[in-house]
């Protein structure tokens, strides 16, 4: 019986360790570290060796170890001592009989150690965690050397684990987050509906998706003149303007026109070109969830889109990030226009230039709809274009899936008006 309680003691001594360095704040380790003493410098690093994370799972598996030895050891040698000093082969229970051996054992041990090795300790660590961490921390090291082949496996299958867990749980959560955002009550605003779907795919947004093509962005020759530059200021509502040299391709940073007021009343020329700021460049294929990190670390509101081979392909800015999960969001100088037309229920007239990315919200659509037949288009225009691999005339319809799109206006450039006609068979909700 000694034995027995000199290991339940070993085992509350490793429960009680795992409480207190699970528990030390942050105050507690700026303590153990100016301590400098041999005990407070081997809890150290048990913690942080080699590193933080890893430091501190093998050290838990070094204490789930230890102590599930001594739990093992407690119950294999208290049945053995039954065995030999108890004779209850005789004895019945009310209920039946049962082996009074079997019994007495899973009723008195399992009692000796949840209470004495488990509960009383934890709840001295959570109180004394110091104490406990200074006291254990030279036997822990010392387990920790002799066990060291068992403790990096343990320690290295979770991390495995865990990564997979994680990995699948994320991927998990995402689709059924979505899913139960279609689910939700039938009486939530769409808006909010939109507002939440938003959110869950920030991340899965890419930059191209989003931002303002070339051929709609207004931009500047840097050889323009200064009394020319301010009627072209004047006659816009811009509060950035790309500044470029001989093309768009070639960017030469961003004029914001805050910077251009202590001019605006001169009447003669002026270097102008002083007051071009920096440009920030971003790929097409970046993810908005990283570009608005990038915003808020450089204090930019723009930037220059470039494709894979350099060249300009439009501009994006924070207020297009944000309108992505929000909704359009009008300022005082943006035109109140129509971006589509809803004529019934299953019919909607959209501009070419309609991001399909908009479309699939509009309607109500899932977002990889398009995905199979878009290519590397992103619009309306350039969806039918890939479909039909040309540019379609006036007039002509062409089908895809339950969707019919007739082209309502067209040049030989591109196509500007769309009507699509939803078949009644597919399902919105």
């Amino acid at each position: 019986m000694v034995i027995i309680f000199l290991f339940l003691g070993l085992s509350a001594l490793f429960s009680s360790s795992e409480n207190a360095f699970f528990s030390l704040s942050p105050s507690h380790l700026v303590e153990l570290n100016e301590e400098n003493s041999p005990n407070s410098t081997a809890a150290l690093d048990l913690i942080n060796e080699p590193d933080r994370k890893t430091g501190t799972q093998r050290l838990l598996a070094t204490i789930l170890l230890m102590n599930n030895l001594i739990n093992v050891f407690i119950v294999i040698y208290s049945s053995y001592l039954f065995e030999r000093f108890f004779d209850l082969d005789d004895w019945q229970t009310p209920v039946g009989i049962i082996d009074p051996n079997f019994l007495l054992q899973v009723v008195l041990i399992t009692f000796l150690l949840v209470l004495l090795g488990e509960i009383i300790p934890k709840i001295y660590a959570s109180q004394n965690n110091l104490k406990i961490v200074r006291l254990m921390a030279k036997p822990l090291k010392i387990c920790y050397s002799i066990f060291k082949p068992m403790v990096l496996l343990l320690a290295g299958s979770s991390s495995i684990f865990d990564k997979y867990l994680k990995n699948r749980m994320h991927s998990i959560s995402m689709e059924e987050i979505s899913q139960a955002i279609d689910l939700a009550d039938k009486n939530k605003e769409l808006e909010e509906k939109h507002i939440l779907k938003g959110l869950i795919n920030f991340g899965n947004t890419s930059v191209r998706q989003i931002m303002k093509p070339r051929t709609e962005v207004s931009c500047i020759d840097i050889s323009t003149e200064a009394q020319e530059l301010l009627k072209t200021i004047n006659s816009g509502s811009y509060s950035r303007i790309p500044i470029y040299e001989e093309s768009f391709d070639q960017v030469k940073g961003i004029l914001y026109i805050k910077d251009l007021l202590p001019y605006i009343h001169k009447t003669t020329n002026f270097n102008w070109r002083d007051l071009i700021r920096p440009t920030l460049f971003v790929p097409e294929h970046k993810k908005i969830d990283d570009l608005l990190q990038e915003f808020q670390d450089k204090r930019v509101h723009m930037a220059i889109v470039v494709d894979e081979y350099g060249g300009t392909s439009g501009i994006v800015t924070m207020e297009d990030i944000l309108e992505e999960v929000f909704g359009e969001i009008k300022d005082e100088f943006d035109e109140a226009e129509l971006a589509y037309s809803k004529l019934d229920e299953h019919t909607y007239i959209f501009e070419g230039k309609t991001a399909l990315h908009d479309i699939t919200k509009i309607i109500n659509l899932p977002l990889d709809y398009f995905e199979r037949v878009k290519g590397d288009s992103e619009t309306l225009g350039g969806l039918l274009m890939e479909i039909k691999e040309e540019i379609p005339s006036k007039g002509e319809k062409i089908i895809y899936d339950n969707i019919a799109f007739t082209v309502e206006s067209a040049d030989s450039r591109r196509i500007k008006r769309v009507k699509m006609q939803i078949n009644k068979r597919l399902n919105l909700d």
